[in-house]
């Protein structure tokens, strides 16, 4: 019979050190709650914003915050401390690392810009003011529509009109060009200067703006591929032009023909026989584009409310992806995350010298989004160039009635031929 002998103090703390190195550690679960972060722009720029993170059985979900619009994103994946955040409509991403539960760093990467287009972040656990506040609490009030021209003096100089809103030092507005809106701006105001920020997935924005001699001078930074000045003055009573002014059919041209691939197979065309006799709106525009997003939604909106009345909606997309494959299918997903119910052609790359190729019957393609509004005889009755967004507010809302009634009117007018009850 063998006696046990006991092992050895030093021996047994080494095995049990050997186990406990062999273990795993813990996993860093993020904090739920407000979430600041930022963007480092270089220069000693960063561009922040703030969002929500949840947990639930559907899994993460980040719910982006500028002024009154809030982003949810749901493709969110957390694996050995690495969080991964996919935008819902735009090919971009944030890849970082959670150092704690109330921390994580990395970078965003806008993949419609290039592989090597990555903006290092910093985000922590917490909710407070979008910009740090450096002064004593007072702020000059900015409430006011603003005269606003953008890099003044060169030949790149455009006009714009900010519109701004102030309760105490939190700001909010935008500003509109004849293009389109900058969306949803959101800031501070602090003592003489001004701080406005929006991520919204694609746009990387950030202004600032000191008050000089009773006008705002300031810069613009759109991520890291872009910089401009800008000066701003008072003045409610300033106008852009008009935009159904601002693209026009060429000579000799009153109806758009065109034929291009659904992003389903098949052909699209004006001539189908589906739309003959039938109000046609046709919406040139990108996936990639956020005011082409709001103007979706409004299209969509106006599709189903009037298409048995006999509305029809076609979308030409012109796509930054250079593959057609990838381009279709993030056509395909567009389509699928704003439920849009009308019909989406690729037309092609997302050039404006492209698009006035494709689309000859145009003098050029200035802005997207860009919508044509044929009647029911097929002819082209108006172009209007950009889009008012929601986030300019009465903007948005004037043009949203005034295309209410201008649709009610043409699809008053007889059509020249008998038309088939809408599916």
């Amino acid at each position: 019979m063998h006696s046990r002998t006991a092992l050895p103090a030093f021996i047994l703390a080494l095995l049990l050190a050997s186990c406990a190195s062999n273990e795993a550690p813990a996993p860093i679960i993020p904090r739920t709650g407000a979430w600041s972060m930022t963007l480092n722009l270089g220069g000693g720029n960063t561009l922040p914003f703030s969002f929500d993170l949840s947990n639930d059985s559907a899994g993460w979900i980040i719910t982006v915050h500028n002024g009154t619009e809030h982003i949810v994103v749901d493709d969110v994946q957390l694996a050995n401390d690495t969080l991964r955040i996919r935008m819902p409509l735009f090919d971009s991403e944030f890849v970082g690392a959670l150092s704690s539960d109330s921390a994580f760093t990395g970078h965003w990467a806008n993949h419609l810009k290039g592989p090597e287009y990555r903006i290092p972040f910093t985000a922590s656990h917490g909710a407070g003011s979008r910009f740090p506040l450096n002064g004593d609490g007072t702020a000059r009030d900015l409430s006011s529509t603003w005269e606003t021209h953008y890099s003044p003096g060169v030949p790149d100089a455009y006009d714009a009109i900010g519109i701004f809103s102030q309760k105490g030092t939190h700001t909010s507005g935008t500003f509109v060009t004849e293009t389109g809106d900058y969306r949803y701006l959101e800031g501070v105001v602090d003592g003489d200067s001004m701080k406005l920020s929006c991520f919204d997935g694609t746009h990387a924005f950030l202004f600032k703006a000191a008050w000089h001699n009773d006008s705002l001078h300031g810069r613009f930074w759109s991520g890291t591929h872009w910089q401009e000045p800008w000066v701003a003055v008072r003045n409610p009573d300033f106008k852009l032009r008009d935009p159904d002014s601002l693209t026009m059919l060429r000579e000799g041209y009153d109806m758009a023909d065109f034929g291009f691939p659904g992003i389903d197979g098949g052909m699209i065309s004006s001539k189908d026989a589906a739309h003959a006799g039938r109000v046609l709106m046709v919406q040139i525009m990108g996936s990639w584009c956020p005011n082409c997003v709001d103007e979706t939604l409004l299209l969509d909106e106006m599709y189903a409310k009037y298409n048995d009345d006999g509305l029809s909606v076609i979308a030409l997309a012109f796509e930054q992806h250079a593959d057609s494959a990838l381009a279709i299918a993030g056509l395909k997903r567009f389509r699928e995350r704003l439920h849009v119910k009308y019909d989406i052609a690729y037309a092609g790359p997302a050039s404006k010298a492209a698009a006035a190729e494709r689309l000859p019957f145009l003098d050029h393609v200035m802005s997207y989004p860009t919508c044509i509004f044929i009647d029911r005889a097929g002819v082209v009755r108006r172009i209007r160039t950009g889009f008012y967004g929601p986030g300019t507010g009465e903007h948005y809302l004037n043009y949203r009635r005034n295309l209410e009634q201008f649709l009610e009117r043409m699809l008053a007018e007889p059509s020249p031929v008998a038309l088939p009850k809408a599916a």
